[in-house]
């Protein structure tokens, strides 16, 4: 069994010593300490990228810029250092395009969420972003032991982010720790496990209406039949892939071998398409 410190560097995406940064986590990273930086020159700019609801109808791009403001060092650390820990494992899970659509829209989401109970307050931060992200995490991997800071007590992701919904909502009704956007916290965890649920609900609906049309003699062309995947995931070589895609594909390659490739869920068979892809 591997250890908390073990764990806790493969959801982080640390391996062998190197960082495993994904090129949109890389990228959302990147952006927010660029923007830091560049504000504290020019604090005119940012009143035009925070979010502020009674102007937004004038705005509207502010839904996404408010995601790369922070107003010190130390609430961009924090959030950066929770895309930099479950970010990776979760684009790698999702893919690129798919994981930044479910960031920004978790984002907005998280702002008209903050925008219906606290209208007369500017917001900046990627908090809702943070907390989706935190979510998708524990939605594909309830039982990953996170190892907690500073006193290192292991618990498993679902409950480390079921208190974090928790504690957002015991805030923001009570209104403890005001100054904190906490129902953008609830917007975005919200709007991403909604996300999350159609995503896996539309690539599901879009296998059964191909099973259909497989019946019917109609099958797409390039459909590949669960002997030739088998065959093609077979050929996947482990050694040239970072660890976390070896863990994984060796993880789904068991689970191919117990159950049959009707076993794997739909994102879990794209996964191994995109590791077998030359």
């Amino acid at each position: 069994m591997a250890s908390g410190l073990e764990t806790l560097q493969r959801a982080a995406g640390v391996g062998q010593g190197m960082y495993a940064l994904t090129p949109w986590v890389t990228r959302i990273l990147v952006a927010n300490f660029a923007v830091f930086i560049i504000i504290q020159t020019s604090r005119g700019l940012y009143q035009d990228l925070a979010f502020y609801p009674p102007v937004a109808l004038f705005r509207p791009w502010t839904l996404v810029t408010y995601m790369f403001l922070h107003a010190n060092f130390g609430h961009l650390f924090f959030n950066m250092l929770g895309i930099f820990f479950f970010g990776p494992r979760l684009e790698m899970k999702l893919g690129g395009s798919v994981f930044m659509r479910f960031y920004i829209l978790s984002g907005i989401g998280g702002a008209l969420c903050q925008a219906l109970f606290a209208t007369a307050a500017p917001m900046v931060g990627a908090s809702a972003g943070v907390y989706a992200v935190l979510v998708g995490f524990a939605y594909y991997y309830p039982r990953e032991t996170i190892l907690l800071f500073p006193i290192p007590i292991p618990v498993q992701a679902w409950i480390l982010v079921s208190a974090y919904v928790v504690l957002s909502i015991y805030n923001g009704i009570t209104g403890t720790a005001s100054g904190v956007a906490h129902f953008a916290h609830l917007g975005g965890a919200a709007v991403g496990f909604g996300f999350l649920k159609w995503y896996e609900w539309r690539r599901g609906s879009g296998q059964r209406s191909f099973q259909k049309k497989m019946k019917k003699g109609r099958a797409k062309p390039g459909f590949v039949s669960d002997r030739t995947a088998m065959a093609r995931w077979k050929g996947i070589s482990i050694e040239g892939l970072h660890e976390l895609n070896r863990e994984e594909v060796k993880r789904l390659l068991d689970k191919v071998q117990a159950g049959g490739p009707g076993s794997l869920s739909d994102s879990e068979r794209e996964f191994l398409d995109r590791m077998a892809a030359p």
